[in-house]
């Protein structure tokens, strides 16, 4: 065998060596971000129901109760107690994914440098900010299926779920994760003291002007706003899971729905990975 030819061959060994070293440190970070999740799986659960279970609560048990608002009984209460899971679906996967990446990684890139671990792995920068984004995706998908239980204990007025699978299968991955991408976005560009920001003008601004409580076309006699909330991931999250869990809500067409949730996690997860490999160099 040639000089050329043992030199080929152990170039290649060494890129598939390399290549196979980095899957096994990915998989290792990812088992380690799930074991944490199972060891505090209890806290997560209270911190991940508390915004639905509040949501689901007033909207759908205490206002139909009380004969006030959008919960004053009939037919009405109900298309709204339906309206609301499919929005509060929604929240709670971009919430989860806020807190699960975001938060945590403030503390990682302050006082406890626990970042300087995670990029000791054999595996590229880039590659444990993409981690972290599936880490956080997958506590998004876990909030987004326990709200499902709720809807079906809580309200007092019927809710009517109509399951269309194909989108549902399609969209839960996708929408988990932009959560995950847009934590990391957030998380890469605030530090500790800066964290009220965080929720003071991004996560409530996000949250009532995310189409929630409302489809995106019942806006359209406030034309102005209507526009200004297409810039809202949370507007194409909830539109999406009420094209996945209702029959006879007008929703925004598949194809803008599929198209910007793409968009939204493919930019936001590239601003995101930006942010992290400068923070680590710095």
């Amino acid at each position: 065998m040639s000089t050329a030819s043992l030199t080929a061959s152990g170039e290649l060994a060494h890129t598939r060596s390399a290549r196979a070293a980095s899957v096994t440190a990915f998989k290792a970070l990812l088992l380690r971000d799930m074991a944490v999740l199972y060891k505090t799986l209890a806290m997560v659960l209270v911190r991940t129901a508390m915004q639905p279970v509040l949501l689901i609560f007033v909207f759908t048990y205490v206002f139909p109760r009380i004969g006030q608002g959008v919960g004053g009984g009939g037919e009405r209460s109900a298309g709204f107690s339906t309206l609301l899971v499919a929005g509060v679906v929604g929240l709670s996967v971009i919430f989860t994914g806020i807190q699960a990446v975001a938060l945590p990684l403030v503390n990682e890139f302050g006082y406890t440098k626990e970042i300087e671990d995670r990029i000791l792995a054999p595996l590229p920068v880039w590659a444990v900010a993409v981690e972290k984004i599936v880490a956080g995706a997958i506590q998004a998908l876990i909030a987004g299926a326990f709200v499902f239980p709720l809807a079906a204990l809580i309200p007092s007025t019927p809710v009517h779920l109509h399951v269309h699978w194909a989108v549902l299968v399609t969209l839960a991955p996708l929408a988990c994760l932009l959560g995950g991408a847009l934590g990391l976005a957030i998380g890469t560009r605030f530090d500790t003291r800066q964290v009220p920001l965080i929720f003071s003008i991004i996560v409530l601004p996000i949250t009532f002007l995310g189409a929630m409580y409302y489809t995106w076309s019942s806006l359209a006699k406030v034309r102005w706003l209507q526009l200004v909330v297409l810039v809202n991931p949370l507007v194409y999250m909830n539109e999406g899971f009420r094209k996945a869990l209702t029959a006879g809500v007008p929703t925004m067409p598949a194809p803008a729905i599929y198209t910007a949730l793409t968009l939204f996690t493919v930019g936001l997860g590239a601003l995101g990975i930006q942010g992290f490999k400068k923070r680590v160099i710095a």
